[in-house]
């Protein structure tokens, strides 16, 4: 413990933070019914605005076939070729609300916390707090409460909060044992409670082995859709996870792959939510990642604290009450730490508990 504390002293020492500047309350928005939060994995701002990487997918060691990937998402045209890859993404979501994180417009968005890996991320997205013993992505209960865990105990939201996601460390993250509401993480199996499920079940059975920690993203879409369709919550947390898989695979390609995929999954809940009495224009979508990836060519695979990049993400909103503004041009300096209370904003709720929390993000 004693070098422990040395070590984080004398990093300390060697991390400039990044200056908050431009925090504001949010402006008062009329709150939708449903909310629901999706996040990718480690998928970079870079790929987001820009598309495919020019140097990446012309590089055989991360890119094996590259004359395919070229044909499905290059152009020299950056905003062609973003929308190539995800295009749900630029056509509904940035056309009918608001994208912050395109760092050409000096328009920032990082994380607070000083790690830049997974756990420290989405602890910081729900709690809105950061500290410096959460630190790895160890499977360590969370003594934080976060944000779903206290709209789960309003008596609006009561019952009506879940959570679906790809990596199986998030029952630790949001304190399964203590939280009060389902999370279903990895290769856990659904109550079978219809045909759909257990299909869904038996297919997961089929794949899991021990060394998985997460599971295809497919498969968490299929059992969160499943879920939706028979107990229809307000509020669902979607946490996907192959994006960071395939680029700790240093799969540029796959990584594309996954990133496309994701869109599609997005595309879909859309359509699920306009197609669904009760969700259609009443629901808000919140759309992210924990953190980001190196710069360079050489570190993109990599993230952490000496990797540069690592801080630098990004986020979206789309809604019934969300003004239209599209990518935000505009200098400014977000943290992720801001969308826990921006969750519970939106939702007409003030997220109180024990520790501070950081004001909500202003929108536009």
């Amino acid at each position: 413990m004693k070098n422990y504390t040395i070590c984080v002293i004398l990093l300390m020492t060697v991390y400039t933070p990044i200056r908050e500047k431009q925090i504001q309350p949010a402006k008062t928005i009329q709150p939708a019914e449903n909310l629901f939060i999706i996040t990718t994995d480690g998928f970079r701002w870079q790929e987001l605005f820009l598309g495919a990487d020019s140097l990446l997918i012309n590089d055989a060691s991360v890119t094996p076939d590259a004359e395919t990937m070229k044909m499905l998402y290059w152009d020299e045209q950056p905003e062609k070729r973003r929308k190539m890859l995800m295009p749900f993404f630029w056509k509904v979501v940035a056309g009918k609300g608001q994208v912050f994180g395109n760092r050409f417009y000096d328009n920032k968005v990082n994380v607070a916390n000083i790690y830049s890996i997974s756990y420290p991320g989405y602890h910081e997205i729900f709690t809105g707090k950061t500290g410096l013993s959460v630190a790895s992505n160890d499977k360590i209960f969370n003594n934080n409460t976060n944000v779903l865990t206290y709209l789960n105990e309003t008596e609006k939201y009561k019952g009506k909060v879940v959570a679906f996601t790809s990596w199986d460390v998030f029952p630790y993250i949001l304190n399964e044992k203590e939280n009060g509401f389902p999370v279903n993480s990895g290769y856990e199996s659904m109550e079978a409670e219809t045909a759909g499920a257990s299909l869904i079940n038996e297919v997961q059975a089929s794949l899991q082995k021990p060394s998985l920690s997460t599971r295809h993203d497919r498969l968490t879409f299929l059992a969160a859709r499943e879920y939706l369709e028979q107990h229809q919550p307000k509020v669902m947390f979607l946490g996907l996870g192959e994006t960071d898989e395939f680029a700790h695979q240093s799969r540029y390609d796959l990584y594309l792959e996954q990133a496309h995929a994701v869109d599609g999954m997005i595309a879909e809940l859309w359509h699920w939510i306009q197609t669904t009495p009760g969700y259609k224009d009443n629901t808000t979508m919140i759309i992210t990642t924990d953190h980001g990836r190196g710069r360079r060519e050489s570190k993109w695979s990599k993230h952490g604290m000496l990797v540069g990049g690592s801080s630098e993400t990004w986020m979206a909103i789309v809604g019934p009450h969300i003004q239209p503004a599209g990518e935000i041009k505009q200098e400014q300096q977000l943290f992720q730490k801001q969308i826990a209370q921006t969750i519970a904003e939106l939702l007409g709720e003030e997220f109180q508990t024990d520790h501070a929390v950081a004001k909500s993000i202003p929108l536009h």
